[in-house]
């Protein structure tokens, strides 16, 4: 408000270095703050000045300078592209090559800042030919310089397959494959996130990661002390997962299900998540890999994200891995049933006072509930749910009620003694729905005089 952007200006061209690189430290504190000083830099037509200056100046001043880039680009996709426009990326790809290994890390920084918006900004950086210098960043023996090298890969890889196939044919993967062991947890995150950018766009990208040998190390990431270290490996699993069932069952053969459900009992809150969505993923894509999760016990640990975990899409989140893992076949649904699975969902579904977000996430629920449901042939699990679900759940647990009854003697026989026929007579149901039909095939199990 003092008007001393302007007045710092002048100080970029001053004939002392220590005045220009602390004159540049000025500014990038200011942009660092928010997007309305970043956008008075720009608008102050003080980046050509910054960008002129950093190729025939000190290390010093080439650090402040990409600190300011950095600071600017950070805001918003516009910032950065005002960056872009004024000439810095090539300027920062040349600091990339500097003797000075702060220089590096300060560039490496500005061009992951710049990348991490959107992939046309992410592509103008790779443009500029960052890509196989990050790369060798990542080599250098400082530690600081390796974070933000891996961060910015991880910045230019997630955006789209072709960008991380970029970063892929600059040799990425086999360096950072070698870092997940590294003892810098900082470091650790790094690598792991860029792993996980670059695994999540196909199954091609993900086979790449795995030939890079990261089982089983990476499942010593999920026992790390550091809990986005945790998240980021379960993360990068997770991302494997997703793609095919030949890719799940390598992990399960490696022990990673094990490793996960480990994780997941061991952590609260958000660090569980991607661990909840890898083992749906990883049941949903077959009988056997969903009987996999059940066998490693991975049903408790889910029923306890869905009771303990006081954010909604956790709970949303653990419901549908649950779904996946009951709706194959009647011994997945009873695994599930009998561990108390259905009334927890239920009461979720139903319970009115929830939050609003959660009547979005209700529609998670029910098709948890539903895919279970149609496959569920374990009546004791199915019985308490007759006397409190809504109409359109109540249909799917009579018919499964109507499926089993007309073969199981003793079953009918549990089904009066304990009230369960009483409370289907007391179902109101339209003439000809369904539902309707579902009550008349298990009536016509009993002899008449019973029903009435």
């Amino acid at each position: 408000n003092s008007g001393v952007m302007s007045l710092l200006r002048p100080l970029l061209l001053d004939v002392i270095p220590t005045i220009q690189q602390t004159a540049a430290l000025a500014l990038g504190r200011l942009a660092n703050y928010n997007d309305d000083l970043a956008e008075a830099v720009v608008k102050g037509d003080i980046l050509p000045q910054l960008v002129c200056s950093l190729s025939e100046q000190n290390r010093f001043y080439k650090k402040a300078a990409a600190f300011v880039l950095r600071a600017v680009g950070k805001h918003s996709p516009q910032l950065a592209q005002a960056i872009v426009q004024c000439g810095a990326l090539e300027m920062l790809v040349i600091c990339l090559e500097d003797f000075d290994p702060g220089v590096k890390e300060a560039a490496s920084w500005a061009l992951g800042y710049i990348a991490r918006h959107n992939s046309e900004l992410s592509q103008a950086v790779v443009d500029a030919g960052a890509v196989p210098l990050v790369v060798l960043c990542i080599q250098e023996p400082e530690i600081a310089l390796k974070r933000i090298a891996a961060s910015t890969l991880s910045d230019i890889s997630k955006h789209s397959p072709e960008l991380a196939q970029t970063v892929v044919d600059a040799g990425a993967i086999a360096h950072l494959a070698q870092m997940i062991l590294n003892p810098d947890a900082k470091l650790k995150r790094q690598v792991l996130s860029a792993l996980s950018q670059i695994a999540k766009h196909s199954v091609d990208l993900a086979e790449l990661v795995v030939e890079a040998e990261i089982f089983p190390v990476v499942f010593t990431c999920l026992k790390d002390s550091d809990e986005y270290v945790k998240k980021n490996g379960a993360t990068l699993i997770r991302e494997i997962a997703k793609h095919t069932p030949e890719l799940s069952q390598l992990i399960v053969n490696t022990g990673g299900v094990a490793a996960v459900i480990d994780c997941i009992g061991s952590c609260r809150g958000t660090v569980r998540l991607p661990g909840i969505m890898m083992l749906g993923y990883v049941a949903a894509h077959s009988e056997n890999l969903s009987m996999a999760v059940i066998v490693s016990k991975g049903i408790p640990p889910l029923c306890a994200c869905l009771i303990e975990e006081h954010e909604d899409h956790i709970k949303a989140a653990a419901a549908w891995a649950l779904g996946q893992i009951g709706r194959h076949t009647p011994e997945h649904a009873r695994a599930v049933a009998e561990a108390n699975v259905l009334p927890t969902l239920l009461a979720m579904y139903t319970d009115i006072r929830s939050s609003e977000d959660l009547q979005i996430k209700a529609s998670i629920f029910v098709i948890a509930l539903k895919n279970i449901l149609q496959k569920c042939t374990y009546l004791p699990a199915l019985e308490p749910l007759l006397h409190d679900a809504p109409p359109n759940i109540m249909k799917h647990i009579v018919g499964q009620f109507s499926k089993v009854l007309p073969h199981d003697s003793k079953a009918r026989r549990l089904f009066v003694t304990t009230g369960g026929l009483k409370k289907v007579q007391e179902i109101r149901a339209e003439p000809g729905s369904l539902l309707q039909e579902y009550i008349n095939t298990i009536n016509n199990c009993y002899p008449e005089e019973i029903v009435r």
